[in-house]
This record gives C-alpha cells, sequence and structure tokens, in this order.
C-alpha cells in the first residue's frame, strides 16, 4: 500500500487544507505530533538504558563477584520477572517488523513528513523496546539486594500506558470524525494497550511481592538460607524451573527427559521432580489460607460454610497467576484465528487482479503466516499452563479431602462409605483437574461469536444478524440436553457410589465369601448395581448424542441461514465473501463444537465440587471433647467425671450413662463385662472419639492405643512398628522380645522387612495383634489403652504379652486394658465392671468379687471352664516318656535345616507378598485396539461409523466446493446458478450432511455403551473367580482403580477418543484432497512434513506411552493410602501422627503429579514442532498461489484450498494429538483386560453323578503328606501332614501363633490347593470336585468376625435358602434373639458397612448363627470365640455340643479350655503335626508341649 494512499486525511490534517479539516483533526490528533510524542519518549528510554547497561558493563568486575552469590527470586517474584521479559520481547519483535514494514512503505512511494516521522516512531521504538528487553532479560532482577521492578521502570511503564491510550483514543476520534486510520495504527494502538496492561501488572505484583512481611525478608534480600529451604532440592531438581526463555518458549526443557524416554523404558525415577509451587507443600498452605479466607474460621464451623462457589472461588484464587495468564493466551489465539477469515476476501479479490489489492499479495501472505505464528505460540502455552493449572486445583483439592477425611467425626463416617470417600478423590477431584481445559470458554464463546459477527458485517452487512440468531438458536437449543445431562451425571455418580462401595466391602471380605462358597451371589448383586448404573449411563450417553448432532451441523445450519437471509434480502454472494463467511463458520466451529463439551463439563464439575463441598461440611470430631494436659502436669492421669456419650449424639440413645472414675498416673485399670456392655466404647471416650453429651473428660499426657480389630498399614512389618519415629536399635530388640515376635520374624521369609500385605493379610490373627502392640509400645506414651488384644493371641503368648508388656515394659504408665480373660483382672489396680453402658462396679479384684452379681457372673463362667480341666488333673499319671518327645526334637531339627533355606530365598526380593503394581511396557500391543473394537457385536457398527464419517465429509466439502464454484467472484461476473438454485443444492448437501452425523454419533454411542457392559461384566467375573492368592497380594486400591477409574474412561472417553482419530484423519484427506486440487506441488512439502510429524510422533510416543502408564501406577497408591488412613483414623490421631500422615498422601500425590505434568509438556513439545511443520506447508502453498500468473487457477477455488489450509494445523495437530491421546487412554482398556486373564480358581462345580447327594454322611478328613505354601517364590507353612480327623468327634487344635492351624483350615477348604499331598473327605479327594461343591458343604465360623452392609436377615442368609422362622431359631441358639427383637425392623434391621454398629463379639454370634442355619457335618471353629467373654464362650460351647453333636467340629482355640472337651487334639508347631491324642493323655505326659501350655494357661488362671 503506498504511502499516498494510506493516510489521505492526516496529510490533509496536517496541511491544513480548510478550517473544516483542521476543526476535525486540530494539532493533538496530528500524525505528526502523535508520532514526534512516540518517538521522542521512546528515544529518551532508549539512552537511559543504554547508559544503565554502560554503567553495568563498567562496574562488571565487582558486579560479577557479587552477582555470582545471589540467589534466585522468589517464585512470585520470579513469575512477574517472566512475564515482564516475555512481554518486552514480544513488544521488541514487533515494533521491529513495524518499522520494517513502515521502511518498506516509504521506499516504495517516497517519503511524505508524516511516513517520515512513522518511521522514525517504529524506529526509535524497536530500538528501546530491543534495549529494555535486554536490560531485564541480563541486567535486572538478578542481582543481591535488588527489587524487580525497579521504580523507574514501573514508572515508565505507567507512562507507555498513557501514551498507548491517548494515542488509542487520538485515533477513534479521527475515526468518528469520518476520516479513515490505516489498520497498522489500529494493530500498535491494540498491542500497545495490552501490553502495557501487562507490564504494569506484573510491575506493581513484583513490587507488592518484594514488599512482604518481616516473616519474609530473608527472601527479599536473596539470601541462601533456611527460608529457601525444601523448595531448593525440588527446584533444581525440576527441568522447569530452570528454563530459559527460549527453552520455555519452544518446551525444550523436556527434550532430555524424551531422549532417555527414546532410548529406554522410563522408570519412576527418570521423571524428574516438580516446580516447587506445582507440589503439595507449596500449594497446600497457600489453598487452606484462602479457603479459610472465603469460607469463614478454620474451627468445626468453618467447614459447614464450604460451598461449591466457596471452593471454586478458593481455587481459582490459588492458581491465579494461570488463570491470568492462561486467559491472555486465549484471547491472542483467538484474535489470531479470525485474522485468516478475515482476510480471504482481500485474497480471492488479489487472486482475481482487482486493482485495489494489486501490490498487497506479499503482505497478505505475511499477514497470514504472523497471525498463524502468534496462533501456534499461544495455543501450546495455554494448553500447557492450563494442564499445569489443573495439577494444582487437583493436589489441592485431594490434600485438603485428605486432611477432612482424618478428622471426621464417628457420625460423619457413618454417612459418608468408604467407597463414596474414594470416588471424591479419584473421579471428583479428577474431574475438578480436567475441568481446566475449559475454564475460559464461558467468556471465549461470546468473544468469538462476537469476531465472527464482525467479520460477517464486515462481508455480508445485514445478514450477519441472521447468523446470529441462528447461533443464538443453536446454542439455545443445548439447554435442555444440557439440563438433561445434568440430572443423569448425578445419578450416574450415586449409582457408582453405591456400587462401589458394594465392590469395597465385598473385596474386604473376599476370604469369608469363599470359604462360604458365597462369592457369585456377591457378584450377581454387583452385575445389578451396574445394571442400574448403565440406565442411567446408556440415558447419558444418547443424550451426548443429541448435542452432538445439534453441534456438528450448527456451522452448516447457521450458514444455510446466512445464505438464506442473504437471498432473501437481496445481497449478492460474491465467492471472496462467501468464502470468508465458510471460513468464520469453520471457525466458529470449534466454540459452538466445544461448547457441549464445555456445558457437560460445566455440569460434571459443578456436580464434583457440590461432592466435595458437602464432604468438607461434615462434621470434624470436637477438639475440646478432652482436656488434654502435658506430661507430668497432674497426678491423675486419667479423670472421667458425670459424663454421658452417645454414639448417635442423642440424649434417649446413650451408649455410657453417669459415667465417674478416675485413673492416677502409673495405675492399671481393667475393663470387663459382657458382650455389648460398652468397654470399647469406653475407650473411645477417653480417647475423644465418642460424641460427649455433657461431663468432662481429661487426660494427662501422650496416648497409644491398641484396637480391637488389628490395623496394620501394607508396607514393611518394621515400619508399621516404628510408626514414623526414629529407628532405636535398642529399643527396637526390646520392644521385639516384649511382644514376642522375634521367633515370628525369624519364620518370615525378609524378617522385619517383609512386607505386608493389605490389611495385614500374610499375618495370623495373633501377629497382626502383636505388631500393633510393638508399634504401642515403641512410641513411649504416657497413657496406653488396649482393647482386648490378648484374645486374637493363644495362651502362652497371651500370658507372655501380659508379663512382659503390662507388668514389665508398661509398669510405670499408665494403663487401661479391656479384657474378657479374668486371669488378667488380678494385677489390676482398678477393676470397672460395666453393664448397659454403666460402670456397675468398680475396685480391686478381692473388693468387688463378692459385691455384686454382675462381676460373680464372670468370674463363675470362667471356674465353671476350670472344671473339666480339673477333672482332667484328677486323673493325672505320672507317666514321664511319650514318642511326644521325639517327634519334637525332629521338628526342631527339621526347623532349623528350613531356616537356612529361608535365608538363602532371602536374598530374592520376588519372595516378598505384594509385588509392584505390573505395568505393560513398550507399545501398547494392537490386539488391545482389535480386543476393543471387536468385542461389541464383533466390530459390525466399526465400519458403519467410518462409512458415516466419510460421507459427512464428502457432502461438507461438496457443499462448500459448490458454493466457491457456483458464487460469481465479483459483481461484474455473470453466477453460473441462480441465487436460488445455489441455495436450494446447499441446504440439501447440509441436510445430508447433519444426518450422516445423526447417524454416525448413534453408531459409535451404540458400540461404546455394549463394549463398556461387556468389559465390566467380564472384568469382574474374572476377579471373583479368582484364587485368594490374587486378593492377598493384590491391594483392593489396585482393583479399585480398575472399576472406578478405568471403567469411567472406557463408559465416557475411549469410543469418543478413538472415533476422533478416525474423524481427524478423514478429515485432514479431505483438506488435502481440497488443497492439491488447487497446487499439486503441495505434495512436495506435504509429503516431507508429514513424515517429519510422524517421526516426531514416534519419538514422543515412547516416552508419552511409559509417562502415562506410571500416572495410572501412581494413583493406585493414593487411594489405598487414603482407604487405609480412613479406616485406622482412630489408631493415627490417638498417637496423634495427623501430619505424618498428610506428608505421606503429599508425597504420593507429588509422586503422581510427576509423571503427569511431565506428561502434559511432552504433549505441548511435540503439538509446538508439528504446528510448526504445518504452517510451513500453509506458507509454501499461499506463496505459490500468489506467484501464479493470473487467469490460471479460478480465485474462488483457491480461496477455498486457503479456507481449509487455515485448519491445516489444527487438524494435523489434532491427528496426532488424538492418536496419543488415544494411546495414553486405551491404557485403561489394557489394565482391564490385563485383570480379565487373571488366573482361576478350579470349577465351581462338577458334573452331579461324582459327589452322593448327602456327602459327606460320615465327616471323616484324612491327611495325607500335606505341603501347602502361598505362593511359589514363599516357603512351605504346612510340612508333610498326615492326619485323620475320626468323623462326628471333636478335634481341638493347638500351637503356637504362626504354626500353621490357620493355614490348615484354608487348605481344608481349598483357598490353598496343597502343593504336595492330598486331603480326602469321606474318602473323596476334595481336589477332585467342585469348590462350591466342597464350600458348601463346609461350615466355618472365622477368625475375623464379618457383616456385610444390608439386614439382620440378608447376613445370616444371603442366598434366601431359609423361612424366618429356622432364622429366629438359630438367633435363638447364638443369643441374640433378645437383642434383635428389642429393635424396631425385627430381621430387617440395619447392618451398616463392616457390621460397625454391632460390637465384635455381636458379630461373632451372628457368625454362629449363619453356622447352625447351615447345619453342615463338619464344622470348622477358627478361634470363634476369642471376641467373647467367658460366659458367652460357655453358651457358644454349650450351643455347639447341643447343635453340632453328630458333626465333626475341628476347634482352633487360644482358650486351652475351648479344646479340652475335645475328643482329640492335634498339636502344630512351624507347619508339622507334634502331638496328637486325647486330651488326658497328652496331660498325664508332663513333658508333652499341650501339658505345658495348659500348666501355662492354669498358672495364669490360679494366680486369679
Amino acid at each position: 500500500m503506498p504511502a499516498s494512499t494510506a493516510a489521505p486525511p492526516f496529510a490533509a490534517a496536517a496541511a491544513g487544507e480548510g478550517p473544516g479539516a483542521l476543526l476535525l483533526a486540530p494539532f493533538l490528533q496530528q500524525p505528526l505530533f502523535i508520532h514526534g510524542v512516540g518517538a521522542g519518549a521512546h528515544v529518551v528510554l532508549a539512552l537511559a538504558v543504554a547508559g544503565r547497561l554502560l554503567l553495568r558493563r563498567c562496574a562488571g568486575g565487582r558486579a560479577g563477584a557479587k552477582d555470582g552469590d545471589g540467589a534466585s527470586p522468589r517464585p512470585a517474584a520470579s513469575r512477574c520477572y517472566g512475564v515482564a521479559a516475555c512481554a518486552t520481547w514480544a513488544l521488541a519483535a514487533f515494533h521491529s517488523l513495524l518499522a520494517a514494514y513502515a521502511c518498506y512503505l516509504g521506499a516504495g512511494a517516497g517519503w511524505s513528513r508524516d511516513a517520515a516521522a512513522e518511521l522514525a516512531d517504529a524506529a526509535a521504538r524497536a530500538v528501546a523496546w530491543l534495549l529494555l528487553a535486554a536490560y531485564i532479560q541480563f541486567g535486572s532482577g538478578r542481582r543481591r539486594g535488588e527489587r524487580f521492578p525497579p521504580a523507574p521502570l514501573r514508572l515508565w511503564w505507567a507512562l507507555f500506558l498513557l501514551l498507548s491510550v491517548l494515542a488509542a483514543a487520538a485515533h477513534v476520534a479521527t475515526s468518528l470524525g469520518g476520516l479513515p486510520v490505516p489498520a497498522r495504527s489500529w494493530a500498535l494502538d491494540a498491542v500497545s494497550v495490552v501490553a502495557a496492561a501487562v507490564l504494569l501488572c506484573a510491575g506493581f505484583l513484583g513490587g507488592r511481592v518484594a514488599g512482604g512481611s518481616a516473616a519474609e525478608e530473608p527472601l527479599l534480600n536473596g539470601a541462601h538460607g533456611a527460608a529457601v529451604g525444601s523448595g531448593r532440592s525440588a527446584a533444581e531438581a525440576s527441568k522447569f524451573t530452570g528454563a530459559g526463555f527460549l527453552s520455555m518458549l519452544t518446551f525444550s526443557w523436556i527434550g532430555p527427559l524424551l531422549a532417555v524416554g527414546h532410548k529406554k523404558t522410563l522408570g519412576f525415577d527418570d521423571v524428574p521432580g516438580l516446580d516447587p509451587g506445582d507440589s503439595v507443600a507449596g500449594l497446600l498452605p497457600t489453598f487452606e489460607a484462602n479457603l479459610e479466607a472465603v469460607a469463614g474460621d478454620v474451627s468445626g464451623s468453618r467447614r459447614k460454610a464450604v460451598t461449591a462457589f466457596k471452593l471454586t472461588k478458593a481455587l481459582v484464587r490459588t492458581v491465579w497467576w494461570h488463570v491470568a495468564v492462561t486467559a491472555f493466551y486465549a484471547l491472542v489465539y483467538n484474535v489470531s484465528t479470525y485474522v485468516g477469515p478475515y482476510l480471504i476476501d482481500s485474497l480471492v479479490q488479489y487472486l482475481n487482479g482487482d486493482e485495489r489489492y494489486a501490490s498487497k499479495g506479499q503482505l497478505l501472505v505475511l499477514a497470514f503466516i504472523v497471525a498463524k505464528v502468534f496462533e501456534c505460540l499461544s495455543q501450546r502455552h495455554w494448553f500447557f499452563r492450563l494442564q499445569q493449572a489443573g495439577i494444582r486445583a487437583r493436589s489441592a483439592l485431594v490434600a485438603v479431602v485428605y486432611q477432612k477425611g482424618l478428622a471426621l467425626s464417628s457420625q460423619s463416617r457413618q454417612s459418608r462409605t468408604s467407597g463414596e470417600m474414594i470416588n471424591i478423590i479419584s473421579v471428583d477431584a479428577d474431574r475438578v483437574g480436567i475441568f481446566s481445559w475449559y475454564m475460559h470458554d464461558l467468556w471465549l464463546v461470546p468473544l468469538q461469536v462476537g469476531m465472527a459477527l464482525f467479520i460477517l458485517y464486515s462481508t455480508l452487512g445485514l445478514a450477519s444478524l441472521a447468523a446470529l440468531g441462528a447461533t443464538v438458536v443453536v446454542m439455545l437449543a443445548n439447554v435442555p440436553p444440557g439440563q438433561m445431562q445434568e440430572k443423569f451425571q448425578q445419578k450416574l455418580m450415586d449409582c457408582k457410589d453405591v456400587r462401589m462401595k458394594a465392590t469395597s466391602e465385598i473385596l474386604r471380605n473376599m476370604r469369608i465369601l469363599k470359604l462360604q462358597g458365597w462369592e457369585m451371589k456377591f457378584l450377581s448383586k454387583i452385575i445389578e448395581l451396574r445394571k442400574t448404573e448403565t440406565n442411567w449411563l446408556k440415558k447419558y450417553l444418547y443424550t451426548s448424542t443429541l448435542v452432538t448432532f445439534v453441534f456438528w451441523g450448527a456451522p452448516t445450519f447457521v450458514a444455510v441461514v446466512t445464505f438464506g437471509a442473504c437471498m432473501l434480502m437481496g445481497i449478492p454472494l460474491e465467492s471472496g465473501k462467501v468464502l470468508s463467511a465458510l471460513a468464520t463458520f469453520r471457525v466458529l466451529q470449534e466454540p459452538i463444537y466445544n461448547l457441549p463439551d464445555t456445558i457437560s463439563m460445566v455440569i460434571q464439575t459443578k456436580v464434583s465440587l457440590d461432592r466435595i463441598a458437602s464432604f468438607l461440611c461434615l462434621e470434624e470430631l470436637p477438639t475440646d471433647a478432652v482436656q488434654r494436659l502435658p506430661s507430668g502436669s497432674s497426678d491423675v492421669a486419667i479423670e472421667v467425671r458425670n459424663g454421658c456419650f452417645s454414639w448417635e449424639a442423642s440424649p434417649q440413645l446413650l451408649t455410657l450413662k453417669d459415667l465417674n472414675f478416675q485413673a492416677r498416673q502409673g495405675m492399671r485399670v481393667a475393663v470387663c463385662g459382657t458382650v455389648g456392655s460398652g468397654k470399647s466404647s469406653l475407650l473411645s471416650c477417653i480417647l475423644g472419639e465418642l460424641p460427649k453429651l455433657s461431663g468432662e473428660v481429661k487426660i494427662c499426657g501422650t496416648t497409644a492405643y491398641v484396637s480391637q480389630s488389628a490395623w496394620i498399614q501394607s508396607g514393611k512389618i518394621q515400619d508399621n512398628i516404628l510408626f514414623g519415629m526414629e529407628m532405636d536399635n535398642e529399643k527396637y530388640e526390646r520392644v521385639l522380645e516384649s511382644c514376642s515376635l522375634k521367633k515370628d520374624l525369624e519364620i518370615l521369609p525378609f524378617g522385619d522387612q517383609t512386607v505386608i500385605g493389605e490389611r495385614g493379610i500374610n499375618l495370623s490373627g495373633g501377629q497382626k495383634q502383636r505388631v500393633q502392640i510393638a508399634r504401642a509400645l515403641y512410641q513411649e506414651a504416657d497413657i496406653y489403652l488396649f482393647d482386648d488384644p490378648f484374645s486374637a493371641v493363644d495362651a502362652h503368648t497371651g500370658s507372655h504379652l501380659f508379663k512382659e508388656c503390662l507388668l514389665g515394659a508398661l509398669a510405670s504408665k499408665t494403663v487401661v486394658y479391656v479384657t474378657h480373660q479374668i486371669e488378667f483382672l488380678p494385677a489390676a489396680d482398678l477393676i470397672l465392671v460395666m453393664k448397659d453402658g454403666r460402670i456397675a462396679q468398680a475396685g480391686k479384684y478381692n473388693d468387688i468379687l463378692g459385691s455384686g452379681e454382675e462381676f460373680m457372673e464372670l468370674v463363675g463362667a470362667h471356674k465353671d471352664a476350670l472344671m473339666a480341666l480339673d477333672e482332667i488333673d484328677a486323673a493325672d499319671g505320672s507317666n514321664e516318656t511319650s514318642p511326644s518327645r521325639g517327634t519334637a526334637k525332629l521338628t526342631k531339627s527339621l526347623s532349623s535345616a528350613e531356616k537356612k533355606d529361608k535365608q538363602d530365598e532371602g536374598d530374592n526380593q520376588s519372595g516378598q507378598l505384594v509385588q509392584e503394581e505390573e505395568r505393560e511396557k513398550g507399545k501398547v500391543g494392537f490386539w488391545v485396539y482389535w480386543k476393543y473394537l471387536t468385542l461389541a457385536y464383533k466390530g459390525a457398527l466399526v465400519p458403519l461409523v467410518l462409512l458415516a464419517q466419510i460421507l459427512f465429509q464428502v457432502l461438507q466439502i461438496g457443499s462448500n466446493y459448490w458454493m466457491a464454484w457456483a458464487a460469481p467472484v465479483s459483481k461484474d461476473v455473470e453466477p453460473p446458478v441462480s441465487m436460488s438454485t445455489l441455495i436450494y443444492v446447499y441446504i440439501a448437501l447440509a441436510v445430508g450432511s447433519s444426518f450422516c452425523v445423526l447417524l454416525r454419533a448413534l453408531f459409535l454411542v451404540t458400540a461404546s455403551y455394549k463394549t463398556a457392559t461387556l468389559l465390566f461384566n467380564k472384568m469382574h467375573m474374572s476377579i471373583f473367580r479368582a484364587p485368594m492368592s490374587f486378593f492377598d497380594s493384590t491391594p483392593s486400591g489396585r482393583i479399585l482403580n480398575r472399576a472406578s477409574t478405568d471403567q469411567s474412561e472406557v463408559d465416557t472417553s475411549i469410543a469418543y477418543q478413538m472415533g476422533s482419530v478416525a474423524f481427524a484423519i478423514i478429515q485432514l484427506v479431505g483438506i488435502i484432497a481440497v488443497m492439491s486440487q488447487v497446487a499439486w506441488q503441495v505434495f512436495v512439502v506435504f509429503i516431507p512434513v508429514v513424515a517429519a510429524c510422524f517421526w516426531y510422533q514416534r519419538y514422543y510416543i515412547d516416552t508419552a506411552r511409559e509417562l502415562q502408564r506410571l500416572v495410572g501406577v501412581c494413583k493406585a497408591p493414593i487411594i489405598q493410602h487414603f482407604a487405609e488412613s480412613i479406616t485406622g483414623s482412630t489408631t493415627i490421631r490417638s498417637f496423634g501422627k495427623e501430619n505424618q500422615f498428610v506428608s505421606a498422601n503429599s508425597h504420593l500425590m507429588d509422586a503422581y503429579s510427576r509423571p503427569k505434568f511431565y506428561n502434559a509438556g511432552a504433549m505441548e513439545w511435540l503439538c509446538f514442532r508439528l504446528d510448526v511443520l504445518s504452517s510451513l506447508t500453509f506458507a509454501f502453498s499461499l506463496i505459490f498461489l500468489i506467484n501464479l500468473p493470473p487467469g490460471i487457477i479460478d480465485p474462488g477455488i483457491a480461496g477455498l484450498a486457503v479456507t481449509y489450509g487455515l485448519n491445516l494445523n489444527m487438524l494435523q495437530a489434532w491427528v496426532v494429538w488424538s492418536m496419543c491421546n488415544l494411546e495414553n487412554k486405551i491404557i485403561s482398556v489394557e489394565r482391564i483386560l490385563q485383570y480379565m486373564s487373571i488366573r482361576e480358581e478350579p470349577p465351581l462345580s462338577m458334573s452331579e453323578d461324582k459327589l452322593a447327594h448327602d456327602w459327606p454322611s460320615q465327616g471323616e478328613i484324612q491327611l495325607h503328606d500335606l505341603h501347602v505354601k502361598y505362593a511359589p517364590q514363599l516357603p512351605f507353612v504346612l510340612k508333610g501332614l498326615t492326619v485323620t480327623f475320626p468323623g462326628g468327634l471333636k478335634t481341638g487344635i493347638v500351637g503356637r501363633t504362626g504354626s500353621g492351624k490357620s493355614t490348615l483350615i484354608q487348605a481344608l477348604f481349598r483357598i490353598v490347593d496343597p502343593t504336595i499331598g492330598q486331603i480326602l473327605i469321606d474318602g473323596v479327594d476334595i481336589c477332585t470336585i467342585g469348590l462350591h461343591d466342597l464350600r458348601s458343604r463346609l461350615s466355618i465360623i472365622p477368625q475375623e468376625p464379618t457383616m456385610f452392609e444390608g439386614t439382620v436377615r440378608s447376613n445370616l442368609d444371603p442366598l434366601g435358602e431359609y423361612t424366618d422362622n429356622q432364622i429366629w431359631e438359630a438367633l435363638d441358639c447364638c443369643q441374640l434373639g433378645d437383642e434383635v427383637r428389642k429393635k424396631e425392623l425385627k430381621l430387617d434391621s440395619p447392618v451398616i458397612e463392616n457390621g460397625e454398629n454391632w460390637s465384635v463379639g455381636q458379630r461373632q454370634l451372628v457368625c454362629l448363627g449363619r453356622v447352625i442355619l447351615k447345619r453342615g457335618k463338619i464344622l470348622v471353629l477358627d478361634e470363634a470365640t476369642a471376641s467373647v467373654d467367658t460366659a458367652t464362650d460357655n453358651l457358644i460351647q454349650k450351643t455347639l455340643r447341643q447343635q453340632f453333636s453328630e458333626a465333626t467340629v475341628i476347634t482352633i482355640a487360644h482358650r486351652i479350655t475351648s479344646v479340652l472337651d475335645s475328643d482329640m487334639v492335634l498339636l502344630l508347631d512351624n507347619g508339622v503335626a507334634v502331638e496328637r491324642d486325647t486330651p488326658a493323655r497328652l496331660l498325664e505326659d508332663k513333658s508333652s508341649l499341650f501339658s505345658k501350655l495348659v500348666a501355662e494357661y492354669t498358672m495364669r488362671s490360679t494366680h486369679a
């Protein structure tokens, strides 16, 4: 554009042509004045900066010495510094381009006064900003003691903003006066105002950081000190933190990681650390402060004020910088995308030979390419920062939810199941993180629509109003489906919660389900729950089909309405205008296409935020329920006065009433009473766990607590005992000795380094309790609370523990212990006898012995139990010799030889039960895709989906081709068809393409739904049919992760992701076909570019795939740790270890964020390079087009090619991005398929003729040379047992903890199959019959009493095989009838998760009820009465004698009295049968191990 035509009005005004011109353009509005002031200001700036740099240079030596030890700026100051540097470099580049352009114009058309002023201004600006950029990058903000930015710089930025605004105002005034203003002047104004505003914000925020509080002073001075502290090592490890400007701009900082990933399979240690700002430690304090600010006080009341809106506000405040900077990038990106459509009409006119555009070809090409560069850069950084914000939001939310979970009160715990809580961190927090992708769409859509209308108005005039109307209609059409989706999404999540809760409970209790043969019944329950869930899923998916249809058809619909309006209004359609409109509709397609996703995501995120907010509103455990005094400040260790407590927090349902007692320092307090009398609740009230209604509780000193049901973390035994304390070898050895754990650790393959499975699965009940006691002892607390830990251990170990721990190690401590063993009571300084929630009696043993019936009842029952022993003792002979002694010696020599074997084995870490989670390595196999595609209807719908998309693409291109060909190039050209034909053909093609979209969406959803259902059913069938060893060695977090997160991906995303790969490739092929129509030469560039793209994609995917797998593997430990912490929250709080667990959670969260963050960086690294390559293709085709001689090519078709070419980089990136994303997502399918191929248990049933209907009729069990081990890599637990259990007789099995008693039972039920040897029942080898045939005919009362969520009826009779009368009869037999009759709903009384509204003793009685109902010929009692008092134990034994007089009963017991009335006793030691005879015979031999055990027990008891 010649300078003379560029601004004639400006020149006229300057020359003073007439008074009207002077009035319109007074002196201040003249270009000479505006450019003169601008140039003058920038010359002053350039001189000042140059002088400053020269002074620095002169004093370089000294400054260098000082600078050398300067620390980096603080993250916030550093951030402002980074923004200022980027903005200054951008301005320098922009002004340099402008100066070059002014020079080009002046040289072409002669130098007028205004042109010279413009060039001087542009040159001064370019030099000044280049110098300033260099000063900021290399000379400022990096020196010790200097603040950034300095005050003069802030002053200049303010002045620059003022100058820019004034210049823009002058141009607006000129324009309003009817005089044209050149486009470059508007561009200069826009860029200057935006950049000045950004710089000023950065300047003042930087200043505010610098002027922090006194506590921040060391950081301000840039000192190396503790203040910088922990962040430093992480920052040095992070590739991102130290990256330079160019490295940051091009994402080259991720290069070293990609190089490592390309050479070898990436491991977790190869992934660099996080930036301190992305770690939980850096985020949590800020987020908590923000949440506190918006939601009120942090105390109990604060949480009640959290709403979804307040939570959002706190999150936005926490990541405000990311929100602001991504908004800026989004703005730049969107403005850049509309440059192309705006200029297409000009390009078509240029190609048509229009005189007005004769010399503008190169300028047009330059504008297209510069816009593309800005579009690419801004989009990449926009997306990267969005993901970083998402990672931060997720980390902050999970950290806060975890802290809340640890602090929940008992009522809140009951109101939320663990499944719901797991979903909050695994699904809801994830969804909030993913929403970061969509957070700007809500304001971008109106902006994009506004810009589109501006372009349409400039090309089509008033018809753009029709386009606006059509766009509004399309958006409104989405409201009803959006509301439906919200409803369906909420229902879907609720159903998922219920299913996950049930799955979690079933996985926890899989052992009992397998033992009872109930697993298939419970699987059908899960399948039923899934059916309800999939009803909502189906509705959700089909609603999304409607949304997809509306929005894929939207651009076509808007185009039809707009062109129709042109026809009606008589606005001529020329090909340039049509193409400009079509290009605008294509760009408009992005906001319209994304809008359904955005609305759906807003809905889903709102649901998730509501769920998180309601969780944060739950009531916390009151911190003031117990008054805690510092150690040694009082003689009284525990005092409860006038205490009334209730688990329901209701005065009508009191759990403990009128509680008054006091324990002085060093006292031993015993608590006893019948089942359900309130013993455990008494300990809970001391810990502050039981809601207090009135009275006061005081404790003096620290507490340690040992729960009745052992809580063990998965991890090493040593870590469980240390529980976060430093290792003190001497103390550690002492504790192991006191808890008699040394022998057990010798037996375990890795000693105390053995990794314990989830919930201590590979330890026996007694071992778990002793690890718990060891943990408590190691803590050196002042007050110890024991909730009946002695029941789970054998008599000998129980005595040892009582003597060594309570009377020895804890002699000087205050100890409160609940016990059912009367023999432990005399040693107490105070005994509290509980009855119906009251202290019925209190005092020393002898004082209360005769003073009340409650205590007498317990003691009397104990004496009855000892009667049998006295009778045997009376008949005692003095026979000293016995074959058992030889056997014992034999066993000792055998075990020492085996011990050596174990040491050899111990070197091999694969001996651990819980292995690290398996992850596939290398490329995701084609078979995974094939399996997914062909699972539903054998893949029949796949070709139909592809065909529908190809037809859609063909019709789309056809309709656009038609418009480009049929519309005339300009007004003076005769159109080939009439206006009405043009529109009608276009409408027909548009309707056809929309119909194809609808079909495609329906086929895709149908295939997706069917595949998700099949994968779910097959995976769950495989899991439920897996052997017990799978559950022992697989933490439930891994299974739950697949059932929740991976299944969610399969339900809602993977089909769409696969579709989007296919659709993107089809669209890309379409674009290249259109572009090659115009210039086949484009293939010369396109083919190498595509080859380079795919090379980059392969190079990138090696790393990205492994990073995505690491993300999958790192997620399960977070879920597992959360689930464990929730279960053990009472223990964690009682030891005061909340901070330790919060820190462990933070560590796990950071481990999860690391691969996620670098995965995001790697994706943008790839996309940046793809954008550069596709921009090359586009630039080549543009340059080729404008250099063709006129008339060779139809301008309309050429314009169409450019219209499509504008989308080339986006689509090329979309193809590769979709492929990578699919490969990342398909890992969810891979992980599900992994669990579809687990080794199955043997068949559940064999053909009926093999087994008699009444088998086993005799109940005789024979073991032949039985060898059993839990896994091929583990040592034998049973070593050559050959024993016969006669039919109809009672056999007691005794032995120390860990001797193989429970393993023998598991072998009998085929939970573990014999490695060598066989088990015969009534002559039938149990390995030859079906598992259900076997297990349904055996009965067991397991060691750990289990109840499921449901009703009393469903717990006693899950399969629904018995009548109500039979159930009541069984309840009466097991002493629970009266208890259940008291309840309002009788048999339908609710049982909550884990049966936690029933005491452990009552749960044990329910298990007894189950076997009474079943009345099998063989009954196994696995320490069945460990959790009940002696009186209840006697009742149970009496019931069993009556109900099972004809049955074979095998009893494993720790109370010797439980096996004394057996017909036979088998004594196991270290997996070998050491002694087997009648109790009387074994007692006769004083040297037998059995008689020693009995002697130990009677010694304890006679002490009573």
